[in-house]
């Protein structure tokens, strides 16, 4: 990176010259290292993490993408590492949200709180977008720094007429046998395709938003026993994930898919792996959105910088780039209005892709439940169903 690009980057890092005055921590994380463990399982993900890896260097830091298949093994890793003491260890920075987050806020493994500290942390919309400050109804206490937003689309090829409710989703699987199916939980949207199921079948959805109780999610089991006969392989395997589940609509297996970014479809378009064909739609009355965070442990080895990729990431050079849908095609954390002119026109410029909806087609978003759902429906799922 040549010295201008540099400057430019700095530019966009630090929004104005009384940030670059005051914040000290760009010296300091110089010939740092940060080791990012992130979802590894999406060549798309790994690309734009190495892409950013670029930017960071600029800025004198490297950084590593460590690939994981579970957040949660980042999580083991530094409960490992604090009950033996160590105190520089090799997690600096994880993608995270939801139960992982709430682990190691609870358990004091996080730290911070640092977000409302890094110079573009004014440009995040948490007015607008509240997941960027609540996770999963917990809230995040300047603990995480959000770098996404994220909601349920379903995507469609062939389909006249897509079903716009659980129930009429699941009259069109009994009459499409074989053309429909979501992943296997505890898969993040395998869970999700659960969670709307239940803010359908529940007669007072807003009990999603207390600890899970038994006996609450009792509507979903007959639910998922008339649905998965007709399902691929009859319900008898599933996808074990979001990427898995694409290759069966890219190959025509299936006719309806799910993915939890609005973007995902006009990417894969764009990237020649999806049918030209493939359109996205919404149920009515709102699908589940959430954000994605980053998180620095408590006993990080390279804190400083490790905030300085927090803080690059909501730069809107960074954000601009993941919702390219030839790109990531994520939705942006930020706050129009808060943005420069020049700033707003890197997503002015971008093209919505063939099969992306519009922000105000996208419709209400629905709020995460609370984190002990998810593990109380992954645990139930795999009992009756079994885990694969």
């Amino acid at each position: 990176m040549n010295r201008r690009q540099t400057l430019a980057l700095l530019a966009a890092l630090l929004p104005s010259r009384a940030w670059a005055e005051t914040w000290a921590l760009l010296d300091q994380a110089r010939g740092q290292e940060v080791f990012f463990h992130a979802w590894g399982g999406d060549p798309k993900i790994n690309d734009f993490i190495a892409w950013l890896g670029d930017q960071a260097a600029g800025l004198g830091i490297t950084l590593t993408h460590v690939k994981l298949a579970a957040t949660a093994d980042a999580v083991a890793r530094v409960r490992t590492e604090i009950a033996a003491g160590t105190t520089k260890g090799a997690v600096d920075l994880i993608w995270i949200n939801g139960e992982n987050f709430a682990t190691m806020k609870r358990e004091g493994l996080l730290f911070g709180p640092f977000t409302e500290s890094l110079p573009n942390w004014p440009r995040v919309d948490t007015q607008g977008k509240p997941a960027t400050v609540t996770d999963f109804t917990e809230p995040t206490g300047g603990y995480e720094s959000p770098w996404a937003m994220a909601q349920l689309v379903f995507e469609q090829d062939g389909v006249n007429t897509p079903p716009r409710s659980i129930a009429a989703l699941a009259d069109w699987a009994a009459t499409n046998p074989g053309r429909f199916t979501y992943p296997q939980p505890p898969d993040y949207l395998g869970m999700t395709f659960l969670k709307q199921a239940l803010y359908a079948l529940l007669p007072d959805p807003a009990v999603l938003q207390s600890p899970h109780a038994p006996g609450l999610d009792a509507a979903l089991w007959p639910f998922l026993d008339a649905l998965h006969p007709h399902l691929w392989r009859q319900g008898r395997a599933f996808p074990k994930d979001e990427p898995a589940l694409g290759l069966l609509l890219a190959d025509g297996e299936t006719r309806i898919s799910l993915a939890f970014n609005p973007g995902r479809a006009s990417a894969e378009i764009a990237a020649g792996r999806l049918q030209d064909t493939v359109r996205t739609f919404v149920l009515e009355g709102g699908t589940i959105a959430n954000a994605s965070f980053v998180a620095i442990p408590v006993n990080a080895s390279a804190v400083q910088a490790a905030q300085v990729v927090a803080n690059l990431i909501l730069s809107p050079l960074v954000q601009a780039r993941a919702q390219d849908p030839g790109v990531l095609g994520f939705q942006t954390v930020l706050n129009m209005a808060a943005l420069t002119p020049e700033d707003r026109a890197l997503f002015d410029a971008l093209p919505l892709g063939p099969a992306t909806l519009s922000p105000l087609a996208l419709g209400p978003t629905l709020l995460e439940p609370h984190a002990s759902w998810m593990t109380a429906i992954a645990e139930a799922w795999a009992a009756r169903y079994g885990a694969g």
